[in-house]
């Protein structure tokens, strides 16, 4: 349905949860090196469960290569806590690749400048910097998940 990338991805359970989310919704999960754990990890497989060799997984060696396969005709969008528009506004469509960047730092500044009219955030009280990745994804996700079944 939609195509999930986390970009230098640091902790396991953040992203085995993300893995869940991509197999209960058909999508692929693009995983951007560095990553900050091997996916043997112990850690990720539980979070993922028994899920984990069901899911839809490819693993770029860095930015670069991924944004160089996706480039030509796919509809990219990235999800900052440093974005203007929240992330309702888009109208998404299946395939999209929704992309979300490291739980420390999020994504790069260079990325979010570049991207600017393709960067959304989830709106939330100053107090809360950010919200945890997974969560993140699951809430974007399942909007997307919502305006596409209500298309079809």
């Amino acid at each position: 349905m939609f195509n999930l990338v986390l970009v230098e991805p640091e902790i396991p359970p953040n992203t085995g949860n993300v893995a869940r989310l991509a197999l209960a919704t058909g999508s692929t999960l693009h995983l951007v090196k560095p990553l900050g754990f091997s996916t043997d990890d112990r850690q990720l497989r539980r979070a993922g469960m028994d899920y984990w060799k069901n899911v839809s997984i490819k693993i770029w060696d860095n930015f670069d290569a991924f944004e160089q396969t996706s480039q030509s005709c796919d509809r990219r969008f990235f999800f900052s806590t440093k974005a203007q528009k929240p992330y309702w506004q888009l109208r998404f469509l299946s395939g999209d690749y929704l992309i979300f960047g490291r739980e420390t730092r999020g994504l790069p500044e260079s990325l979010l400048e570049r991207y600017a009219k393709d960067s959304f955030r989830i709106p939330m009280q100053p107090e809360a910097r950010s919200l945890n990745l997974a969560t993140a994804v699951a809430i974007v996700l399942f909007e997307g998940v919502r305006q596409v079944s209500s298309v079809e």
